[in-house]
């Protein structure tokens, strides 16, 4: 790229070489052939495409085999990506197999591709993020004056021993006298007592631009013996009378209690200067529905 064109002056301080690649073109390209090898393998799986065609639809969906420059100049052309995606790799596998050409994308649209691509890519983008939360070790790590988890983060960890990790990853990285911050809810008894599966309908909204009905349906499981919540969020949107769109979002939390959470720093080598139950920072008490944790190092 010439120094012209280029756009990477302020990428430092917004992303890392690895989060890059998966937001790349490469990465973008990678994410809809996956899901184009993936609709191969599960249509032949049901017996909707033969299956003699998934190995030479799968041989061909590798990013690097295609062509970035041509595949912008279809995208500009057809108005979005897997148009052209489609058609190069249509042309790759009838190299191969003529028969198994016909069976590429078999009755999937390009907002299928697009979509599954891109979420493809933001699981890769979250798992490098949770890596950088148990592990991240930054060149000035022991200068920074402030570092914190906030917004439940810390409670889609896994186990203890990796919400132990995160608090450890702030510490390191913390100057003397430096603070760290955690904040994370606490349900109550009756909270979890209701988390048992049932759907709760949230509410039901129309869409001003389409017309449209929006609705959120929820249900929470709660599993005391793993001290998780699992938490199911169903959006459908449909005009009165058709068939809705439906949309699908699961989180798994990790419970954390204020205790574990001062414990943690403590081990981490931070002293608790503060444990609220809030962000108006009021002390923690029976029916605090959040822990605050401030916390100085040492």
């Amino acid at each position: 790229m010439s120094e012209s064109t280029s756009t990477r002056l302020l990428d430092p301080l917004f992303t890392t070489d690895r989060m890059r690649a998966v937001f790349s073109d490469r990465g973008r390209l990678q994410g809809m052939l996956d899901f184009e090898a993936a609709l191969a393998r599960a249509e032949a799986r049901v017996g909707v495409v033969p299956a003699a065609a998934v190995g030479p639809i799968v041989a061909e969906c590798r990013a690097e085999a295609l062509d970035v420059d041509e595949l912008a100049r279809g995208a500009a052309l057809s108005g979005n990506t897997a148009i052209p995606v489609v058609k190069a790799l249509t042309a790759l596998v009838a190299k191969r197999d003529q028969s198994a050409a016909r069976y590429v994308h078999w009755g999937a649209t390009s907002q299928d591709a697009m979509d599954t691509g891109l979420v493809l890519q933001l699981r890769d983008a979250l798992d490098l993020i949770e890596a950088d939360l148990i592990g991240l070790r930054l060149p000035d790590a022991g200068r920074h004056r402030l570092a914190f988890i906030a917004l439940n983060s810390i409670m889609l960890l896994p186990d203890r021993d990796a919400q132990r990790a995160a608090l450890a990853t702030l510490a390191r990285h913390l100057a003397p006298g430096g603070l760290a911050v955690v904040d994370a809810w606490l349900p109550d008894a009756d909270d979890l007592g209701r988390y048992d599966g049932r759907l709760i309908l949230e509410w039901v909204r129309t869409d001003p631009d389409s017309g449209a009905l929006v609705s959120k349906t929820g249900s929470a499981i709660h599993d005391a013996a793993s001290g998780t919540i699992v938490l199911t969020s169903i959006y459908e949107e449909a005009a009165q009378g058709t068939t809705p769109r439906r949309w699908v979002r699961q989180d798994r939390l990790r419970l954390i209690s204020a205790d574990e959470l001062a414990a943690f720093a403590e081990e981490a080598g931070l002293r608790v200067e503060l444990l609220a139950g809030g962000y108006d920072l009021a002390p923690i008490g029976s029916g605090s529905e959040r822990a605050v944790l401030i916390a100085e190092r040492r």
